[in-house]
C-alpha cells in the first residue's frame, strides 16, 4: 500500500480539521505516493526512532508529536539536532507523518485510551468542539431520493454518537420551469413543471462538507440541484477534548494513586488533595490538559488526571477535586496501541506495524 492509503485510515478517524488551529498536522517529510514496506509508530521522533526505522525496514513513520512545529530558518547537521533527524529521513527515504491534536480531539483517541488504561466506564468527551458541523438540505425528486441519501451517506454526512445514516425527510411540491439554455432530465423546458420531491436534511462536518455535496450532486437527477447549506453552533458530538467516566468501585485517594501508578508504570505522581475520600467519577486528558480543570469540577469529577500541571493550577484544585499530573509522555504513550490495532486492522497486505519500544521520553526522575 501507498503512504496516503496508510495515512486515509488514520484521517477517517481523526481528520486533520479538527486539529488545534495552530498545530502541524499532517505530512512532515518525503512523500505520500511512497510505496510503504513497513511501519513504525513512536510518540516522538528522535535518532534513536530512525535508527530503528532502518533497522526494521521501516519506511513510514507516524508520530504523534509533530517534528517539525515551528519555522526552520536554516539545516545545520552539526548543531541542531532537528536538522540532523531530517537528514537522516531523506537521506534513508523514510516519509514522517504526524497525528496530533487531531489524535488528542477524536473519540477513541488519545484521552480515551488513557480512560480506559484506569478502566473507566461509561466514557464521553469532557467537553465537545463546537461549530465545525452544518446542516445540509437537498431537494429531491421522490423516485431518487434513496439513492442521493445514500450517496450523502456513503460520504461522510448523517453521522450522530454511535449512529449513522441520520437524516430528515419531508415531503411536498417542487415547481421549475427550465428557461431556453436549459436541458432539464424532467419535464420540458419552457413549461412550469410540478414534481412530487422530498426534502432530505442531514448533519455534516465542516471538512466533510464538500465531499458530501460533490457525492450529492453526483446522482442527483436535475441539471440544476436545489440545496442549502446552514453553519450550525451545535456541539459535536462525535469529536471533543479530555474524557469523563466512572470507575467499576469506589477506591481511597491512595488507592485511585496506585491504580495510575500501575496501569501507567510510573512511580512518579504529582497530585494535590481533593474533597472527597472516595474517589468514583474521573476525568482524564492526555497530555496538557490542566486548561480543563473548571470543567472536570463542573462535571462534578471526583479526580482529575492530566499532565504539565502548574503551581497555580494546583491551587486552584487542592481541595476541590484530587488532580494528578502523571505525565505528558506516560499519559499519551497508550494511543500507540490503539494506532498499532486499527492499521493492522486495515492494511491487506504485508506490510508489518511495529511500535517504537524505546522511550523518548526526555524528562529523567532523579532518584537518592
Amino acid at each position: 500500500m501507498r503512504c496516503d492509503r496508510i495515512i486515509k485510515i488514520i484521517e477517517d478517524w481523526a481528520p486533520k480539521s479538527i486539529a488545534w488551529e495552530k498545530d502541524n498536522v499532517g505530512l512532515q517529510i518525503g512523500s505520500l505516493r511512497r510505496e510503504v514496506k513497513n511501519i513504525l509508530l513512536c510518540l516522538d521522533v528522535d535518532e534513536k526512532v530512525v535508527h530503528d526505522a532502518s533497522l526494521k525496514n521501516c519506511n513510514l513513520i507516524i508520530s504523534h508529536h509533530p517534528l517539525l512545529f515551528r519555522s526552520l530558518k536554516k539545516l545545520d547537521t552539526e548543531k541542531d539536532k532537528i536538522s540532523r533527524i531530517i537528514e537522516k529521513l531523506i537521506k534513508k527515504d523514510i516519509t514522517l507523518y504526524s497525528a496530533h491534536t487531531n489524535l488528542d480531539f477524536t473519540k477513541d483517541g488519545v484521552s480515551f485510551q488513557l480512560a480506559k488504561k484506569l478502566k473507566l466506564a461509561n466514557q464521553k468527551f469532557l467537553v465537545n468542539l463546537s461549530s465545525n458541523q452544518n446542516k445540509l438540505f437537498v431537494f429531491v425528486p421522490l423516485t431518487h431520493s434513496n439513492e442521493v441519501a445514500d450517496a450523502m451517506h456513503n460520504a461522510g454526512a448523517g453521522i450522530i454518537g454511535e449512529y449513522s445514516n441520520c437524516s430528515f425527510r419531508s415531503s411536498g411540491i417542487g415547481t421549475f420551469k427550465g428557461l431556453e439554455k436549459s436541458n432539464p432530465r424532467l419535464g420540458v423546458k419552457g413549461k412550469i413543471e410540478k414534481v412530487e420531491e422530498v426534502k432530505i436534511e442531514v448533519l455534516v462536518n465542516s471538512f466533510d462538507l464538500n465531499k458530501v455535496i460533490a457525492a450529492m450532486k453526483k446522482v442527483h437527477p436535475y441539471e440544476e440541484v436545489a440545496f442549502d447549506v446552514y453553519p450550525l453552533a451545535n456541539e459535536n458530538v462525535n469529536y471533543g477534548m479530555g474524557v469523563i467516566g466512572e470507575l467499576e468501585k469506589e477506591l481511597s485517594e491512595k488507592e485511585f494513586l496506585n491504580l495510575i501508578s500501575k496501569s501507567l508504570k510510573t512511580k512518579n505522581l504529582r497530585f494535590t488533595h481533593g474533597s472527597k475520600s472516595k474517589i468514583k467519577k474521573v476525568a482524564v486528558c492526555g497530555g496538557s490538559g490542566s486548561d480543563l480543570l473548571d470543567k472536570a469540577m463542573q462535571n462534578n469529577a471526583d479526580a482529575f488526571v492530566t499532565a504539565d500541571v502548574k503551581y497555580h493550577t494546583f491551587q486552584d484544585a487542592e481541595k476541590n477535586i484530587l488532580l494528578i499530573d502523571a505525565g505528558h509522555y506516560e499519559t499519551e504513550i497508550p494511543i500507540l496501541d490503539k494506532v498499532k490495532r486499527k492499521l493492522e486492522k486495515s492494511i491487506t497486505d504485508k506490510t508489518k506495524v511495529y511500535k517504537y519500544l524505546g522511550s523518548t521520553n526526555p524528562v529523567v526522575f532523579y532518584n537518592n
